[in-house]
């Protein structure tokens, strides 16, 4: 009686799945994959780069928080007070060095950022190199790793962040919605984004690897 009963339930157990499978048999069928409707889709955006228009276009929120996150962490480090002296100056063989690659890693960084629209490249990118020229100084003796004045630096550390809103503000009053770039503009929107964003992550960067708030030179304003 008991095996049966199981019988039973197993038969019954077998025609739900069997009835589930038919109906479920049109959303298990093959559908697009995600990476090809983003290649379709890629021309819109304005530029041939996938990365530049993941990153600036279907995932332009995203990068928005991303360059915002930098700037919070960059205000917390600022919070705890001054920076250390730093290094002793460079000897002369270091700033030899440095005198060379300073110049390639500005120069670099500024062909990643033109070229992030149909190559490999970008804001991020090209930050970063301009961050690592801020990091060569410092270690060479540069007590304000290059950086620009003190004033200069606020403006810079808030440009990408705020260089993202005032574009997707644009958009929406043009009624293209927001961060949603009309065709015709997309190319010359998305670089004025990433070149703000470019000068922004370099600034912190270098910034934060100075490891303090920022002291004033003579006749500068100090940071609020």
């Amino acid at each position: 009686m008991r095996r049966a009963g199981s019988l039973m339930i197993a038969v019954l157990v077998g025609l739900l799945a069997l009835w589930l499978l038919w109906v479920l048999r049109d959303a298990l069928a093959p559908t697009p994959r995600l990476a090809d409707l983003a290649l379709r889709e890629l021309p819109n955006t304005g530029v041939s780069n996938p990365v530049t228009g993941v990153l600036l276009a279907y995932r332009a929120y995203d990068t928005l928080l991303e360059l915002a996150v930098l700037l919070a962490a960059l205000l917390g480090i600022w919070s705890l007070g001054a920076a250390s002296p730093g290094f002793q100056p460079a000897g002369t063989v270091l700033r030899g060095m440095v005198e060379l690659v300073v110049p390639l890693l500005i120069l670099t960084g500024g062909y990643l950022l033109w070229v992030g629209g149909h190559a490999p490249g970008g804001a991020f990118q090209a930050g970063a190199l301009l961050g690592a020229a801020g990091v060569v100084l410092r270690l060479a003796g540069d007590a304000r790793a290059g950086l620009p004045p003190v004033p200069v630096q606020r403006r810079l550390v808030v440009a990408g962040a705020a260089t993202f809103v005032l574009v997707g503000l644009a958009t929406m009053a043009f009624g293209a919605g927001f961060l949603s770039y009309p065709h015709a503009w997309a190319k010359w929107l998305i670089l004025t984004i990433e070149t703000a964003a470019t000068l922004a992550i370099g600034v912190t960067l270098a910034a934060a690897y100075v490891g303090g708030k920022p002291v004033p030179r003579s006749g500068e304003d100090g940071p609020s």
